[in-house]
């Protein structure tokens, strides 16, 4: 993709922003004292310059995100609320009402995907730098910080191996069915009976029977499995595209719940990790650790994050202050001189 351009002008026929909203508004005094610039400079590095279509406008999907997390909207409700209200339109650089959408809600993910962390934390860095200028935040309140570990769950369903193996049968016969494989058997209709009979025995406390239809499962998949890898033997292209999730199958086939080492918790996002943290409530939860800083005292502009990072791997929490605290003293420029964990 080509690094990405804002041509946008005014509307001839429209009336402009500036001329239909409140200029002492919050979220238009916000947008001047931001640098878009340092955005546009960071988040256009991820794009080179060459053919095809260029990408949306920085400052548009700098000013999605920071609205995104500063009301705490998902990127449909962003999306609706967006297209309706001229001061989301104004902080996101619009210079006339939209009545449509000029972007699609997947443009958001796929930005996501592309931009990465070190690319993310220019947001933080960002807010930091307005609140400094604006008197919100002072440099004695970044001295005296709070760190903690928790847990960022991941939007899945609770995993277990029927459901695993169920939905790895699935997408085996749906890629060979795009690829034009064909199998000698689906067994879909009898995965989907025996994945619903494993919930309802198990319900009724008769794990003999429940067991038997997850063995059922098993060996259903691992049929499915051999029959894919005999008929895209030789053939590169289609080994490449059956590998991943190949793989992921026969990890799924084989795990079992009293194993050590790393399982597969989700087809979609094999990266989720099972972590304890102690909480009566939840004793396990799915997703990846991170790592939140923020100021011990109270800001005159309310509290802030000063740092964030994901821990991939469930690092042990004793082991991770140390490259929290490095990263976050380069962020802020300011040397903690007291930390509470």
């Amino acid at each position: 993709m080509s690094k990405p351009r804002d041509d946008r002008q005014k509307d001839l026929l429209l009336p402009a922003l500036d001329q239909i909203i409140d200029m002492g508004h919050p979220l238009v005094r916000l947008a001047a004292l931001i640098d878009w610039n340092v955005l546009n400079e960071r988040f256009g590095s991820v794009c080179q310059a060459g053919s095809g279509q260029p990408g949306l406008p920085t400052r548009l999907i700098a000013g999605l995100f920071i609205l995104k997390h500063m009301h705490n909207l998902s990127d449909e409700a962003l999306c609706a609320r967006w297209i309706e209200n001229p001061y989301y339109q104004h902080f996101c650089g619009e210079l006339s009402f939209c009545h449509r959408l000029p972007f699609d809600r997947s443009s958001m993910t796929r930005w996501r995907q592309r931009l990465g962390e070190e690319q993310l934390v220019a947001l933080i860095q960002e807010s930091l730098s307005v609140a400094h200028k604006t008197g919100a935040i002072g440099a004695k309140d970044l001295e005296r910080v709070v760190v903690d570990t928790t847990v960022q769950p991941k939007a899945v369903a609770h995993p277990t191996d029927a459901r695993l193996m169920h939905r790895a049968i699935v997408k085996l016969v749906g890629l060979a069915r795009r690829n034009r494989v064909p199998l000698r058997q689906s067994y879909l209709r009898l995965a989907k009976r025996a994945a619903i009979m494993v919930g309802r025995y198990t319900h009724a406390h008769q794990f003999k029977r429940a067991r038997r239809q997850l063995k059922f499962l098993r060996t259903r998949l691992g049929r499915i499995i051999r029959d894919i890898r005999r008929k895209i033997d030789g053939d590169t292209a289609l080994e490449a595209r059956f590998g991943p999730l190949l793989g992921l199958a026969q990890q799924v086939r084989s795990q079992d719940q009293h194993q050590r080492g790393p399982k597969v918790y989700a087809l979609h996002a094999p990266e989720i990790e099972c972590i304890g943290k102690g909480k009566a409530r939840a004793p396990y939860e799915f997703g990846c650790k991170v790592s939140i800083a923020t100021p011990v005292t109270s800001p005159k502009g309310g509290q802030f994050v000063l740092h964030a990072k994901a821990l991939h791997g469930n690092p042990f929490d004793g082991h991770t202050l140390g490259p929290v605290i490095a990263d976050m003293e380069k962020l802020t420029g300011v040397e903690a001189r007291r930390i509470h964990v």
